[in-house]
């Protein structure tokens, strides 16, 4: 249980848990939340980056790790993804466009599953 929770590996689980963290301050009313959604998710690209090359670098990489590492980049992406298509866009002459955000979000989270 010790190899289990390596330094890399609780990287991850905390990108898992930024996850609500993330949709809580996406649908925030207060000035700091679009500023708080932003940070979270660039946050979790860096410790994206940073846990695989901690993995490598230290030689800690486990089978859990390998398996998380990939589902929390997804939960990450398709939860930004599906918050991005809830705001109406308007598209100048051509007004608001409902379908602008969906219908790449449903392809690029096809691909991703």
């Amino acid at each position: 249980s010790a190899k289990l929770l390596t330094l890399p590996t609780i990287l991850t689980i905390g990108r898992v848990a930024a996850v609500p963290l993330m949709v809580g301050a996406f649908y925030s009313d207060s000035w700091w939340g679009p500023t708080a959604t932003t940070g979270i998710f660039i946050a979790a690209a860096i410790t994206d980056w940073l846990d695989g090359y901690l993995a490598r670098k230290m030689k800690v990489g486990t089978q859990f790790g390998a398996f998380l590492d990939p589902v929390a980049d997804k939960l990450m992406v398709a939860a930004t993804l599906i918050l991005l298509c809830t705001v109406p866009y308007d598209v100048g002459f051509f007004g608001n466009i409902p379908w602008l955000m969906t219908a790449p979000t449903i392809a690029i989270i096809g691909r991703e599953v």
